[in-house]
């Protein structure tokens, strides 16, 4: 349930083409819909501008499908995150406008294409190609939720070189989101080069003592640059949640 679809049932109340028992039918599952194995929050995207997102490690396929059929009706957006390939496949076959990404493990359902809500625009930098799942992961998310986004991969600090040739497009971003496994490195020196807020991303990739991606957390968190926020570890989902919040601050378009 979003504010539109809302305002659609107040108004048709209004002019007498629904009756009120109908809407309070409609209106019965407006803070949650008990579906025994779920709750699900459909008044999420009145609260927070964006439809509850289904993560989907650990639930079943026919789980998933369960929530995406109660959520049909109510979102135009609706968003699997951390989906097995196997998983995805059984949902698609059930929801023609599925659209599964891969590299990212999300499964998106567009009832209709998300509006652009702020003039800003959002950067994903990968420090590494083995990065790019995560990063593709924060993509997605940001734009999925009605942002601007744009994507430079695999300029780590081993050729630091490589990072400085996108400085125009890293300069002009909004915000950026900086995804880097290893010792970590990456997003203190993109913030060091922007007065823009950095989200730093640590991934488990790594050889032994970057730990599970511990190492880059840690390194992260100790930036000498305070311009850098830093989310768990492989977490592109809530690093283009918050970069999403970031941006939308800004002066809306229009």
């Amino acid at each position: 349930m979003n504010n539109k679809r809302l305002t659609d049932i107040l108004n048709s109340i209004a002019e007498g083409s629904l009756s009120p028992t109908d809407a309070e039918n409609l209106l019965d599952k407006l803070a949650f819909e008990d579906i025994n194995y779920a709750h699900i929050d459909h008044h999420r995207s009145i609260r927070k501008g964006f439809p509850e997102v289904i993560f989907g490690q650990g639930k079943t396929s026919s789980q998933i499908i369960g929530i995406i059929n109660s959520m049909l009706n109510e979102e135009d957006i609706i968003m699997v995150t951390r989906i097995e390939k196997e998983k995805a496949m059984i949902v698609k076959k059930e929801f023609e406008k599925a659209c599964f990404h891969e590299d990212a493990r999300i499964l998106l359902i567009k009832q209709k294409e998300p509006e652009i809500l702020a003039k800003g625009e959002i950067l994903v930098i990968s420090a590494g190609t083995s990065d790019i799942p995560v990063a593709k992961e924060a993509f997605i998310t940001a734009g999925i939720m009605g942002n601007k986004v744009s994507s430079v991969f695999d300029v780590g600090v081993a050729g630091i070189h490589r990072l400085f040739a996108h400085r125009k497009l890293i300069e002009q971003a909004s915000v950026l989101i900086v995804v880097a496994g290893m010792e970590g490195a990456l997003p203190s020196v993109v913030a060091g080069m922007v007065k823009a807020p950095v989200i730093a991303v640590p991934t488990s990739i790594g050889y032994g003592t970057n730990l599970g991606g511990m190492t880059a957390l840690l390194g992260m968190l100790n930036s000498c640059c305070p311009n850098i926020a830093v989310v768990n570890i492989d977490n592109g989902f809530g690093a283009g949640y918050m970069a999403s919040a970031i941006n939308q601050m800004t002066i809306p378009c229009g």
